[in-house]
C-alpha cells in the first residue's frame, strides 16, 4: 500500500533527526517547541525515546500495509494504527501552534502526512480479525 510507504519514508527521515538531536547537534529549533538550539540531556532521552517508538510505528504501518508478514493476526493492531494516527493529529496542531518558525514549517507537514498514512492504511488495512 502506498500510504505506507510514504508514511515509512517520513519516519525513516525523521529518526535520523532524533538521533542528531540526541548528539548534541544544534537542531533543537526544530523539535520540542523549539526552546533551545542544542537540547539539554535531559530531552535527549525524550529523542531516544522517540527513536525507539518511530521505529515501532514503521513496523505497525508496514503491517497494517500488508508489506511485512508479523506472527500475529488481531485486532489491536488496527486499534493502535488509529491510536497512531491520533497522536499524529495532535502533533500536527502543536506544531502548528509551536512558537518556533523552523519547527512550524518543517515538522507540521510531516506529522500531517504522517497521520494521513496511518489513517488510510489503518482503514485500509486486510487485519480484521
Amino acid at each position: 500500500m502506498i500510504t505506507a510507504w510514504i508514511g515509512f519514508a517520513c519516519m525513516i527521515v525523521i529518526i535520523p533527526f532524533h538521533i542528531l538531536l540526541i548528539l548534541g547537534f544544534p537542531l533543537g529549533e526544530f523539535s520540542l517547541g523549539g526552546k533551545y538550539k542544542v537540547l539539554p540531556i535531559k530531552l535527549r532521552y525524550v529523542s531516544a525515546a522517540s527513536v525507539v517508538i518511530l521505529l515501532l510505528m514503521i513496523i505497525l504501518l508496514l503491517y497494517l500495509g500488508g508489506i511485512i508478514h508479523l506472527p500475529y493476526s488481531s485486532r489491536i493492531f488496527k486499534y493502535a494504527g488509529y491510536f497512531v494516527c491520533g497522536y499524529f493529529i495532535l502533533n500536527t496542531f502543536m506544531n502548528l501552534f509551536s512558537q518556533s518558525p523552523k519547527e512550524k514549517y518543517t515538522m507540521t507537514p510531516f506529522s500531517a502526512i504522517m497521520a494521513f498514512c496511518f489513517w488510510y492504511t489503518t482503514y485500509h488495512s486486510v487485519l480484521w480479525n
